[in-house]
C-alpha cells in the first residue's frame, strides 16, 4: 500500500509539473509573438499648403514684455531646421501635449487674473488665456526635441471676430495650428480663422500673414 501510494504521488507531481511546463512554454510563446508583432503607430496628417508669410510686422507689445522676462524662450537659432519632420512619433507627441495643456490648465482672461488687457506668460500658476497655453505648449514640445525655429506664436482673428493667439507648427506637411478651443490640431485651412501675423523664423520681428481666411471662414461669410 506505501509503494502504491509513493507511485501514485510520483505520477501526480510529474503530471502536474507537465502541465506547468505546457503552460509556461505557452505563454513564453505568445510573449515572443506579442514582442515580433508590429506596433501600431499613429497616422500622418494629409499634406496641406502651408501659410505665405508678408513683410516684416509689428510684435504684440505683451510678447516684447514676455521675451523680456523669458528671453530664452525667445530666442532662436537659425541653425535649427526651419520645418518639422513630421513622423507618427513625433506626431503623436503633438497630439498629446496639445490635449494634456488644454485639459490641465484654467481658463481665465487676463483681466480677472493680472488686471490688465494683455500679459503673456507660461501659465505657471496652473491659469491663463490662450497665448498662456500656446506659449506652455511650445515650451513643452521644445523639450521633446522639435526646434523651436519651427514652433511660432500667431495672431488670428476668430470666429467671433475678436484677437486670439494659437501656436503655428510648421512642417514638412504644411503648417498645422495648436488651439486651446479644440484639441484637434488642425491644418491653418480648416481652423475658420483671419490669419494676421506670427513670429519670424529669421529676425526677432514678427511677420505679415496678410489676413488670409481659413476656406471655412471665406465659405461661413
Amino acid at each position: 500500500m506505501r509503494t502504491n501510494g509513493t507511485g501514485h504521488l510520483k505520477t501526480g507531481l510529474q503530471m502536474g509539473l507537465l502541465a506547468m511546463l505546457t503552460l509556461c512554454v505557452s505563454l513564453l510563446g505568445e510573449g515572443a509573438q506579442a514582442q515580433t508583432a508590429p506596433q501600431t503607430m499613429a497616422a500622418l496628417p494629409t499634406a496641406n499648403a502651408g501659410l505665405t508669410t508678408g513683410a516684416e510686422a509689428r510684435p504684440i507689445l505683451a510678447w516684447t514684455e514676455f521675451c523680456q522676462s523669458y528671453p530664452a524662450e525667445c530666442a532662436f537659432d537659425r541653425a535649427e531646421p526651419a520645418r518639422i519632420a513630421l513622423t507618427p512619433a513625433i506626431w503623436s507627441s503633438i497630439v498629446s501635449i496639445n490635449r494634456r495643456v488644454n485639459r490641465t490648465i484654467d481658463p481665465v482672461t487676463d483681466q480677472e487674473h493680472w488686471g490688465r488687457p494683455d500679459r503673456w506668460d507660461l501659465a505657471e500658476d496652473g491659469r491663463g488665456d490662450c497665448e498662456d497655453f500656446q506659449l506652455l505648449k511650445r515650451r513643452m514640445l521644445a523639450a521633446a526635441g522639435l526646434p523651436r525655429r519651427a514652433m511660432r506664436m500667431t495672431v488670428v482673428i476668430d470666429e467671433k471676430g475678436e484677437g486670439h493667439a494659437v501656436l503655428t507648427l510648421i512642417t514638412d506637411r504644411g503648417d498645422y495650428i495648436l488651439d486651446n478651443k479644440t484639441s484637434a490640431v488642425l491644418p491653418w485651412a480648416q481652423t475658420g480663422y483671419v490669419f494676421i501675423k506670427r513670429e519670424g523664423q529669421d529676425a526677432l520681428a514678427w511677420v505679415s500673414l496678410g489676413g488670409a481666411s481659413s476656406p471655412v471662414t471665406t465659405a461661413n461669410r
